[in-house]
């Protein structure tokens, strides 16, 4: 499957019928509780990530909280 990550068109290895964004951030290397994800214009509130399934040419936006001072 092809997406689109942060604007570079990357390559997952998910079929369609496991295609959650909760597994596809995980293959990512992402830590849930510190991102926010933006699907096709949309933010997706993490508790629905277990059931939103991306589909081939999908758009995420992925931003990192990172906390300072």
């Amino acid at each position: 499957m092809k997406i689109r990550v942060n604007g570079e068109e990357t390559k997952i290895e998910l079929d369609q019928e496991n295609a959650l964004l909760s597994t596809a951030l995980h293959h990512m290397g992402y830590k849930p509780n510190t991102i926010v994800v933006e699907l096709n214009n949309l933010i997706i509130n993490s508790m629905k990530w277990e059931k939103v399934k991306l589909k081939d040419g999908d758009n995420l936006e992925i931003v990192s909280i990172v906390g300072g001072g």
